[in-house]
């Protein structure tokens, strides 16, 4: 793409083009879009630049919903609530709720990352899938690391969130290598630990899920991040509206661990002058 009065383009993008009669998303007219596709189906076509199938365009709505929200238990919610009662601006609190979203937290995409290197593996291995399962996790518990959608604080044997997400998935088609592969490893590390009932949680089985989907770990942190706007909307527009400001730590939660020191005596034996 060259501007005959500039050279080339600075920018060059095949998301969306805005011209005088329409705006054009990823080639097709909004004005055709909408009202045709819904917000999930039209999500999926942006990021993943095709039209999804129904059934994507069903569990896209699904991933959506995967999350909404984890009421004051997700320090984004903390975060966003803190944030407003000082600046109460909706996206003062959104923006702080983003930057709290990560690997500890919310975002599938460090379990995305590992089923989608871990599947290159085991097909570049020309082994079965269960004899590569089994290796991979010897060799994670050697080197004592953890495997990223694994375990839940409350949850035993099965996580229902992960379970529902399964079925969905086999209903609408989307179900294949990716999830086998996740599964896999699953069953191979709980016999390796002697822990039958260690779950697969809701953020592993959404790795697996948009890994077979075709989405890459960064959009992966993204869907995320979408599917927790509405909860998030809802506490920081409750917040705005509770008329407290300036929320603190109460002294009551709070332990202090240093001593009072002495700064003339300090200073004097780090060689200060008086």
């Amino acid at each position: 793409m060259t501007d005959e009065r500039t050279g080339p383009a600075y920018w060059r993008t095949a998301v969306s083009t805005v011209t005088p009669q329409e705006v054009l998303i990823r080639g097709y007219p909004m004005s055709a879009l909408v009202g045709n596709l819904p917000f999930a189906g039209i999500a999926y076509l942006l990021i993943r630049g095709e039209l999804p199938t129904p059934g994507a365009a069903r569990m896209m709505d699904v991933l959506f919903s995967s999350i909404l929200d984890y009421g004051l238990q997700k320090s984004g919610t903390l975060a966003a609530r803190a944030v407003v009662s000082v600046n109460p601006q909706m996206t003062a609190g959104l923006g702080a709720a983003m930057l709290a979203a990560g690997p500890i937290a919310v975002s599938p995409e460090d379990a995305g990352s590992f089923i989608a290197e871990g599947l290159a593996g085991w097909k570049a291995s020309g082994r079965s899938m269960t004899e590569h399962a089994t290796d991979l996790v010897a060799g994670l518990r050697a080197a004592r690391k953890r495997v990223p959608g694994f375990g839940h604080q409350v949850f035993r044997g099965t996580d229902p969130r992960a379970e529902q997400l399964k079925a969905i998935a086999r209903r609408e088609g989307i179900w294949g290598e990716a999830n086998d592969w996740y599964e896999a490893v699953h069953t191979a590390f709980r016999a390796a630990t002697g822990k039958p009932d260690l779950v697969m949680n809701d953020v592993g089985m959404l790795g697996a899920i948009m890994v077979q989907m075709g989405f890459t770990p960064a959009e992966m942190c993204g869907i995320a991040l979408v599917s927790t706007m509405p909860g998030l909307i809802a506490h920081i527009s409750e917040e705005m509206q509770s008329g407290q400001r300036n929320r603190l730590v109460p002294d009551s939660h709070v332990t202090s661990t240093g001593p009072e020191r002495d700064l003339a005596a300090d200073l004097a034996a780090a060689g200060w002058k008086a």
